[in-house]
């Protein structure tokens, strides 16, 4: 990504919110903070908005290099220096600020004007270098946000379609199959094939296999539509059939009979077609081996983070 050499009069540090001495897992989140704030897809018609994430996303791209943030800092220091040399000279001192300089430069206390020349060079070679090469860092970033808004317009579609189930929580199905205590295979079903059955439908937040009881596990997803396709549509393997039943958060309507009473039941208008079913299966295969990482990247970062 090209760096702007005017962002650089902005302090990068203080556009992110973080300290001078920030480590890059703090400035990525802290990147993921802000970026999600003023993304273009959540702001599509504010100019504004979309200036700060590409500010957002240089200043990113410039901290979590390490020899462009050595060039950076250099620079920010000797900007901050001649800033706090110029604020201290009142109007007396003005007068003779250049027989002050010159004597500042013999104690060495300033930086010399081939100094301040020479970092901006290899500053400026640095920014070249990231134009070039591009900010692994990052594009990393950029897909962790992409996939955080994808979550939370996937949630809010669901719940605009009707699916928002019952209740609160995610969706929850029972698992049970056959299986003999003394069966170290499980009865076929070990968690890799659970996972690989399921996520078929839609993203499984987590599966639990019951430990005290054979042939039982639970499955919580994050959509009640991909909970209510596993459940109309999955038969497990065929030697070892899956009873699949609702545990939480199914969902339901309600019809008012001539006698008064209302009785829930499953909405019609949930089920989707075969072709519907058949399309959205091969678009979840494609796509759940890389969001599934980039979730469980994020989270780990987060919880380091949390822990240091």
């Amino acid at each position: 990504m090209a760096v702007d050499k005017e962002l650089l009069e902005l302090d990068l540090y203080a556009l992110l919110g973080v300290v001078e001495k920030a480590t890059d897992k703090e400035i990525k989140k802290a990147y993921r903070q802000k970026a999600l704030t003023c993304h273009p897809d959540k702001h599509p018609d504010n100019p504004k908005a979309a200036e700060l994430f590409h500010q957002l996303s240089q200043a990113l791209t410039v901290l979590t290099d390490a020899a462009a943030r050595v060039a950076y800092d250099r620079v920010r220091k000797a900007k901050k220096q001649a800033a706090e040399r110029t604020q201290k000279l009142d109007e007396r001192r003005k007068k003779v600020k250049l027989d002050l300089e010159a004597r500042e430069k013999e104690a060495n206390s300033q930086v010399s004007k081939a100094e301040e020349i020479e970092i901006t060079k290899t500053l400026e070679q640095e920014i070249q270098r990231l134009r070039e090469e591009g900010s692994r860092q990052l594009e990393e970033q950029q897909k962790l946000i992409q996939e955080q808004i994808r979550l939370e317009k996937d949630r809010i579609r669901s719940k605009q379609d009707g699916y928002g189930g019952h209740g609160t929580g995610t969706p929850k199905l029972k698992l049970r199959w056959k299986c003999k205590k003394e069966d170290e295979t499980n009865g076929g079903y070990s968690k890799e094939i659970l996972l690989q059955i399921l996520q078929k439908y839609g993203e499984v937040l987590n599966l639990l296999i019951s430990n005290k009881k054979s042939g039982s596990a639970v499955a919580e997803f994050a959509t009640v539509k991909a909970a209510e396709m596993a459940v109309k549509n999955e038969v497990g393997l065929t030697y070892n059939p899956l009873k699949i039943t609702w545990l939480e958060g199914q969902p339901q309507t309600s019809t008012v009979f001539a006698d008064g009473t209302i009785h829930p039941h499953i909405s019609q208008d949930s089920v989707v077609s075969e072709r519907d079913y058949e399309s959205l299966v091969m678009m979840r295969m494609r796509q759940a081996s890389e969001r599934q990482k980039l979730i469980e990247k994020m989270k780990q970062e987060d919880e380091e983070e949390s822990c240091t």
